[in-house]
């Protein structure tokens, strides 16, 4: 069902700093700053030769990103991402074995453009996932 590793999101308390240090120490291609009102979130992404690293920085008050600061001042790993090719199926394959999706079970619009869901840290050994189809 899963496809390639999309992403590894990583929660930092400064988004600035963390893209200079990805871009300026260790030599990557740093993509400039995206706001996602839906999610709460601003993103940036770092494009590696065989996937991405998203960097998410708290978008208002009530974003899902400041808590997860709150406990993890540093920052660190928030959620990875996998790519499927058809997300409803994904879904309705993964609800049939247990598995719990998170917010209404109905895909959001991501960063990409793309259809997403976000499945239970408990169902996938403490780690939030990420589906994007593509």
């Amino acid at each position: 069902m899963i496809g390639r590793l999309n992403h590894v999101a990583i929660a930092v308390p400064d988004l600035e700093a963390a893209s200079a240090q990805y871009r300026d120490t260790l030599g990557a291609k740093v993509n400039a700053p995206q706001d996602e009102p839906d999610h709460g979130v601003t993103v940036v992404f770092i494009e590696l030769p065989n996937t991405k690293i998203e960097l998410l920085y708290p978008l208002g008050e009530n974003s899902p990103i400041a808590g997860f600061l709150e406990k993890n001042p540093s920052g660190g790993i928030h959620h990875i991402c996998y790519e499927v090719d058809d997300i409803l199926a994904a879904r309705d394959q993964l609800q049939a074995s247990g598995a719990r999706v998170l917010g209404t079970g109905e895909p959001k619009i991501g960063a990409h453009g793309k259809p997403v869901l976000f499945l239970h840290p408990k169902d996938f050994t403490g780690t939030l996932v990420e589906l994007e189809q593509v």
